[in-house]
């Protein structure tokens, strides 16, 4: 048997299904069924159950697999380390991020990147639900906030900073609110989250808190649609500064409470760089986290 064969194998037991894992591949499930099966004979033993519902591992699927996985994972390290020493990074490097940071950050540097190293391919995967790293194949995330403890290596990108925003257009029709508490009684442009779109919270120079109640017709489930929304005289809306800098310079945007800190949940937050837990990072990893270092915005 080879390694793509085996590689096949923990993928179909991370996702249990033969087509999540043609759909990553972008191949027919049957030709994912047929290796398995291929397996299967080789090894003479049911590595699963097959219904037309579920797949379902076998006892001696997961034995099997438990067995599997780490000695795959040092056989893919060990291919990664030669063709490291060999030159140039290559292969293909997965990177996931949520939609809008993705779209705003990390697309304008694509070029960039790729004729600094054409010999490395990059698959972006933007979403805004929580990837499984193993399971999707994913060498870095990048992911905003206050991270939970996990398995999981991370290393601080770059600080985020919240500011209520809104556009000259929307402060002309209905007034310059002159202190936190005169949001209450405007429209506020609201984010879906759990807190986001209850409260805003704000901390003034002396360091005194406040947590006001926001309101709004309008809730969005992504930050650029917010920002475009803002941008457009919607309302006021609370968008971190990586979204937002280009806009108030530009005055297309105007920092409503300038001399104060905002947020919806917590004021230390930042975007972090998280890899999966693993003792060597390919020099495809090295390279890309280099570039975001140099790269990023400047707080």
């Amino acid at each position: 048997m080879d390694i793509s064969t085996l590689d096949v194998f923990v993928e179909v037991m991370r996702q249990g299904s033969f087509a999540a894992v043609a759909r990553d591949r972008n191949v027919d499930p049957s030709s994912i069924s047929r290796t398995i099966a291929g397996l299967e004979t080789e090894l003479g033993i049911r590595l699963f159950q097959r219904t037309t519902r579920r797949l379902s591992p076998t006892e001696a699927g997961t034995t099997y697999f438990e067995r599997i996985e780490p000695l795959l994972a040092e056989m893919q390290q060990a291919i990664a380390i030669a063709t490291d020493i060999s030159g140039q990074p290559q292969g293909t490097l997965r990177v996931t991020a949520s939609v809008s940071f993705g779209q705003r950050c990390l697309v304008p540097l694509l070029p960039a990147f790729r004729q600094q190293y054409p010999d490395l391919a990059v698959e972006l995967l933007l979403t805004d639900a929580v990837v499984d790293l193993l399971a999707e194949r994913i060498d870095v995330a990048i992911r905003l906030g206050i991270l939970a403890d996990s398995s999981l290596i991370a290393q601080r990108l770059m600080p985020t900073h919240y500011r209520v925003c809104a556009s000259p257009q929307y402060l002309a029709e209905h007034g310059q609110p002159q202190q936190p508490g005169d949001i209450a009684q405007h429209e506020c442009l609201r984010f879906p989250l759990s807190g986001f779109r209850s409260r805003w919270l704000f901390k003034d120079a002396a360091g005194s808190l406040s947590e006001i109640p926001v309101h709004g017709s309008v809730v969005i489930s992504n930050a650029l649609a917010l920002q475009q929304c803002a941008i457009a005289g919607l309302g006021l809306a609370l968008l971190p500064n990586w979204l937002i800098d280009h806009e108030l310079r530009s005055g297309d945007l105007v920092d409503v409470f300038p001399t104060h800190q905002v947020t919806a949940t917590e004021f230390n937050t930042a975007a972090w760089l998280v890899l999966p837990s693993r003792s060597y990072q390919p020099r495809k990893v090295q390279v890309f986290l280099e570039f975001l270092q140099q790269s990023r915005p400047r707080a």
